[in-house]
């Protein structure tokens, strides 16, 4: 403007809209128009052009987008794949600015227990002093062993909760009337079992009777409470081969050992600790013998280990075979995929009581670093541990489990299993998932310092030919680690054990620090930020933004299914997204060519209530609509081809240069719906406000249309917001051009009279839509892209054809 006037400023008397002074009939009347000089004028037509241009601002897509991911996260609550009949609860949602964000997930960090597994411990073999026990698994035949029962015949039986099933050699072992080595150690050996947790056994009376058969004498049911399944499970092992914990105070414990209660005195109780990963009780006998019993990982017990065994005062050598036989034991139950716990005591001296309980004493008073001064007094005791055996739990993987893990893989989601088991553990079970597979190239790194971590990963880095990835951050790269996450994220799967809650936490840390890509955990975590699912009084998961913060999840099937569905339809509604952005630049270039043709004067031919009801119900309502209704496949389309979601990664729908080519698209029409109406016009009397009621509803027909070319699902709510979006606003336009006090009063009613209106939109509709869909259809048939060939193939019903010709250089 500003060159303008400096062009045209002799003329400024004469111009209609820049006159100095007011002309009436020919004459001066002696008004004049108040000219503030060049760069004033130009600073006011820069703040009017803000008031006039403020529609190309799509503000309104706020509104617009908040509004689909509510109708969004409704979907995904009512979603029948995300329903637990077990539990009659539903997904929720409680975070609307992440639901596009859920189409996005490159990664995917999830715990084992609870998520992959169904968290219901089952105790299936044992090891006692160096010898294996549960091959030979039976159901007891006397009615005392049935249902869970245990005892011994005309003695108090306890009824379990559940069936357990007992190995009878290690039962004959246990009611030997021998004072040998290995009885002695077994005794022991439930003993810890029974003792070393932080159950609490809750009895009740039972009169039923088993299988038919009716047991005499006093039977009572108790069932055992704990924040551990783990310890439960070894606790109702115990209990089933006839070591029952029946009382728990603060002080004390009962067990009841074949029919004949003890009682024993709790002197101090070291919970299971996450970097010891052991947990230990101090226990005096009621012959006043004071015992440490201890149990823990494998990689934990056997450093602490005696190199003599004294059990019940008998020093016995330990024999290295039997040692050796339990390391042998656990790295078969491992390679199984069973949860293993090496079990181990001692006797304490008088000398070493009275140092530990000063200590524990003091630990357990201090108000500063108490953890640490607990974790130090364990070690006074945890020390030269006689060896009695080992554990192993089977934790079953949920069903639908390994199916849901492929489907992940598939979609090209890089699944991250972190685990506190062993590695033979951890690989069994990422076997039994189907996280690992036969036909993946396996990268065990495996070291005892950081050293030479650090150079088993630089050596692989180097064999397999990894090239040093992107990083959000250069500096990064001058970083020690960056080996590391060069291999790690340049593999399909990685599997971490052996690692602690607050390890599961840095691992997500360094990811979500190191790349762009969308993360999401899922499992037991603490200090993790970002996105994940939790769940609302244990039961009802919830997707959300999380703060750092400690989870404890259980993860059915059920969600985990449902959660691939979830997936596979999330993402950012892209035709809302554009509609609206071409919508309002559109009709801001429309505009800039009128303020052009007018002489830079921010004249405006649409009134300040057509500029406002655009955004507001001109065109808001289709796009709402669509953008929560309409979907690109069904759900069974969605499921059976996971590769789909990969269009997400490879932004195959919004992305720069399809942004780029939409401008270039809106400048097009813009142009259109300017000039044509214009030019048919051209020698007519019609004002400026009439052209403005002309371009409004043009703009509205092409948008509605434009967007009615990419939606994929008609309902008849689809067709009466998108058809009825034109006629509500051609009945707004009736309404504002019959009021009086308005400048466009009665200009409607002129021009619908006028073939040459009806014709001008018509012209202007096709002439603005052709190049689009002339694109359209030519990228269509020469390149379409995934999701249009299983579309295609969808509606021909021709799954075959999808399975050869889909996916083509995607995966």
């Amino acid at each position: 403007m500003g060159l303008w006037l400096l062009r045209h400023k002799d003329k400024l008397d004469i111009l209609p809209y820049y006159r100095r002074s007011y002309i009436t009939n020919g004459l001066n009347n002696g008004k004049y128009y108040r000219y503030y000089g060049l760069p004033m004028e130009t600073f006011f037509s820069f703040l009017s052009s803000i008031i006039v241009f403020q529609i190309m601002i799509p503000i309104s897509l706020y509104i617009t987008m908040e509004l689909v991911r509510l109708g969004q996260s409704y979907f995904m609550i009512e979603d029948e794949q995300m329903y637990d009949q077990s539990t009659n609860s539903r997904f929720q949602c409680r975070s609307l600015n992440i639901n596009e964000d859920l189409g996005q997930i490159r990664y995917i960090f999830s715990d084992k227990t609870g998520t992959l597994t169904e968290n219901k411990m089952e105790f299936r073999r044992a090891i006692v002093y160096g010898k294996d026990y549960g091959n030979s698994l039976h159901v007891g035949d006397d009615p005392s062993q049935e249902e869970g029962i245990t005892g011994v015949s005309g003695r108090k039986r306890w009824k379990l909760k559940s069936e357990i099933t007992v190995d009878d050699e290690l039962v004959a072992l246990l009611h030997k009337d021998l004072d040998g080595k290995e009885r002695i150690a077994a005794h022991e050996f439930f003993l810890t079992l029974a003792a070393c947790n932080t159950v609490i056994p809750i009895l009740s009376r039972s009169s039923s009777g088993c299988m038919g058969v009716q047991i005499h004498g006093d039977v009572e049911a108790i069932d055992y409470q704990g924040e551990s399944p783990d310890e439960q499970a070894l606790v109702t092992a115990a209990s089933a081969y006839g070591y029952t914990l029946i009382e728990r105070t603060s002080g004390h414990i009962v067990i009841d050992v074949n029919g004949e209660k003890q009682r024993l005195d709790v002197l101090g109780l070291h919970e299971f600790d996450s970097v010891l990963k052991r947990m230990s009780v101090v226990i005096r006998f009621p012959n006043n013998a004071v015992k440490v019993l201890v149990k823990g990982a494998d990689t934990s017990m056997f450093s602490i280990l005696a190199k003599d065994t004294e059990i019940s005062g008998h020093r016995i050598p330990v024999a290295v075979d039997t040692r050796q036989a339990t390391q042998h034991y656990l790295t078969d139950y491992s390679s199984q995929g069973l949860r293993t716990l090496v079990v181990a005591s001692r006797d304490l001296t008088d000398a070493e009581l009275d140092e530990w309980q000063f200590s524990y004493e003091e630990a357990s008073t201090s108000l500063t670093d108490r953890t640490t001064k607990l974790r130090q007094t364990a070690a006074l005791i945890e020390c030269r541990l006689n060896l009695l055996g080992a554990t192993a739990i089977e934790d079953k993987l949920q069903e639908g489990v390994p199916e849901t893990i492929e489907s992940l893989r598939q979609a090209g989601i890089k699944v991250w299993v972190l685990t506190g088991d062993k590695q033979e553990t951890a690989i069994s079970i990422g076997i039994s998932c189907k996280l690992l597979t036969s036909d993946m190239q396996q990268i065990i790194i495996n070291g005892y310092s950081e050293d030479e971590c650090r150079n088993l990963l630089a050596d692989a880095k180097t064999k397999y030919g990894v090239k040093p990835a992107g990083y959000k951050n250069k500096n990064i790269e001058l970083q020690k680690d960056v080996p590391a996450f060069d291999l790690a994220i340049s593999c399909k799967v990685v599997l971490c054990c052996r690692v602690a809650p607050l390890q599961k936490a840095g691992i997500v840390d360094l990811i979500k620090s190191r790349t762009d890509d969308m993360t999401l955990a899922i499992g037991r975590w603490k200090g993790v930020s970002g996105y994940g699912i939790r769940f609302c009084n244990g039961t009802v998961p919830v997707f959300e933004k999380i703060t750092p913060c400690a989870w404890a999840l259980e993860l059915s099937a059920c969600w985990l299914f449902g959660f691939v569905q979830l997936l596979s339809q999330c993402c950012v509604c892209i035709d809302v997204v554009l509609t609206v952005d071409w919508g309002s630049v559109g009709f801001g270039y429309t505009q800039f060519q009128e303020t052009r043709c007018s002489d830079f004067s921010t004249s405006s031919a649409l009134t300040d209530w057509s500029s406002m009801l655009y955004s507001i119900i001109y065109t808001s309502v289709p796009t709402i609509v669509v953008g929560i209704l309409d979907k690109d496949l069904s759900h069974r389309a969605l499921l059976q081809f996971p590769k789909l979601y990969t269009s997400g990664h490879r932004h195959e729908s919004y992305n720069m240069k399809l942004f780029w080519i939409t401008m270039i698209d809106t400048m097009w029409q813009s142009l259109v719906l300017f000039y044509i109406p214009v030019f048919i016009y051209e020698d007519s009397t019609i004002d400026i406000w009439s052209l403005g009621s002309l371009w409004t509803i043009a703009v509205v027909v092409l948008v509605n249309i434009h967007l009615a070319m990419d939606i994929q699902r008609w309902l008849l709510i689809t067709h009466v917001a998108t058809w009825g979006s034109i006629f509500i606003t051609f009945g707004c336009i009736v309404i504002l051009d019959s009021i009086p006090i308005f400048p466009n009063y009665g200009t409607i009613y002129h021009l619908v009279k006028s073939p040459t209106y009806w014709l001008a939109i018509l012209l202007v509709t096709i002439l603005a839509l052709l190049p689009r869909l002339l694109l359209k259809v030519i990228h269509q048939f020469f390149w379409p892209s995934d999701i249009q060939i299983a579309r295609e193939a969808e509606i021909l019903r021709r799954p075959n054809h999808l399975r050869t010709k889909t996916y083509q250089g995607s995966t």
